[in-house]
Parts: C-alpha cells; structure tokens; sequence
C-alpha cells in the first residue's frame, strides 16, 4: 500500500496543475497561481514520502515529470497566453508564443532526468520557480490593469528570456540542507531571510504578490553572485 502513496501525492500535484490550466484559460490567474502553488507542494511531498518509505521507483520518476510538465509548464504558459490575449488590436497569433514557455520547461525537465549533476544544486532554472515567477508577475500586472502595449512586449521579450534561463547552465543552490548550522549555509539561510521579506514588504504596502516574482528574481541573481 505504502508504494502508491508518493505516485497518489504526485497525481495530486498533476491534478492541480490541470485546475491551474483552466483557471488561467477562464481568465482567473490569482486562482491559477493558487492551484500552481498547491501543485508546488504535493511535487515537495511527493519524492520526501518517497525517500522516507524507501518506495522510489523510474515509474515514479517519469510520472513526476510528466505532472510538472502540466503544473509548471502548460499552467504559466496558459496564464501568459490569457494575458496577451486582452491585446486584441495585435495578430492573433502572438498570444500562442506564450506557450514556448511549456515547450523549455518540457525540456529543462527531461535533461533535469538525464542530468546526474544536478543531486545538490541545480544547473538551469528549476520549472516550478519558473511557474511561480510568471504567475506572481502576471497577477500583478492583471491586478493593475498593465494592459497597455508597451507591456505585452515586456511580456514578449521576457518569454524567450525565461526559457533560456530553464535549460542555461547556470548553476543555482537548491535549498538541501547537510545541516543546520550557520556555517556553510550562509547563502542559503540569507536567502530565505530576504526571499521572507520579499513577499512580505510588498504585502504590506500594498503591491500584492509581485514579491513572489521579485524572489525568483533575486533567486537567480544571487546564484550567479554566489557561483564559485
């Protein structure tokens, strides 16, 4: 019985991913960017039930890729397709460029697979960071009617961007703990000081969940500074 519950907690996070999808179609990215989250944490649960049981297995693998490929790949792309969809006075093929999105996140996930690199930090902006960075920014953007067109080309020209950073290698820190002491985990532990402020300062003031956003951000740039 204990073999089905990390592939349960996986489907889970499949599930939510596919609520994402219909949420942003529907037009409700804050909803969208709920599920996504929600989907952020059965895909945390589901391989940590897995080591604990000892219950790993390839199925197991594959099926995890395959529901971030939904959750972190198809959700974004459909909450940045929804988006660029509101700018009716342009091509009507402009919004589907929003789905090169899903496509990288496809791809960063199957070399992610065949990477044996990546067991303690990652190389390449990691899908579910990705998904986060894009559903906070376009909640924002929604939240205060950015829809004029000089912000669907910051929309476009962001797109190939973020794809890029999906399959660069660039290594970033994961935050994998060998222990918790201060010292050697003084990135890591700065990191979640200023990635709580982040979320919280902009909550505050009023500026809603661009934090998110502004943490993937910083999440990148830090690594880079950090990179020996």
């Amino acid at each position: 019985m204990k073999k089905h519950i990390p592939n349960t907690i996986t489907c889970c996070n499949l599930v939510s991913g596919c609520i994402a999808t219909v949420e942003a179609i529907y037009g409700n990215p804050t909803l969208a960017l709920l599920w996504i989250i929600t989907g952020a944490v059965f895909d945390f649960f589901d391989g940590m039930s897995a080591r604990l049981l000892g219950v790993s297995s390839p199925i197991g693998k594959e099926l995890d890729s395959l529901a971030d490929v939904v959750t972190f790949g198809v959700a974004p792309s459909a909450i940045i397709f929804n988006y660029l969809c509101g700018f009716h006075q342009h091509l009507l093929f402009v919004p589907f460029l929003a789905f090169i999105v899903a496509a990288f996140s496809g791809l960063r996930l199957a070399k992610f697979n065949l990477d044996e690199r990546q067991t303690t930090s990652f190389i390449g902006l990691p899908t579910p960071a990705n998904a986060l960075f894009w559903g906070a920014l376009i909640v924002w953007m929604t939240e205060h009617q950015l829809n004029e067109p000089l912000y669907m080309y910051i929309v476009l020209a962001m797109i190939p961007f973020s794809s890029y950073l999906l399959i660069a290698e660039l290594p970033l820190f994961a935050l994998k703990f060998k222990h918790w002491g201060w010292k050697g985990n003084e990135v890591k532990y700065g990191f979640v000081i200023s990635a709580v402020l982040l979320i919280v300062c902009p909550l505050v003031l009023g500026y809603g969940v661009i934090g998110i956003s502004a943490v993937i951000a910083w999440y990148v740039l830090l690594s880079a500074l950090t990179n020996k």
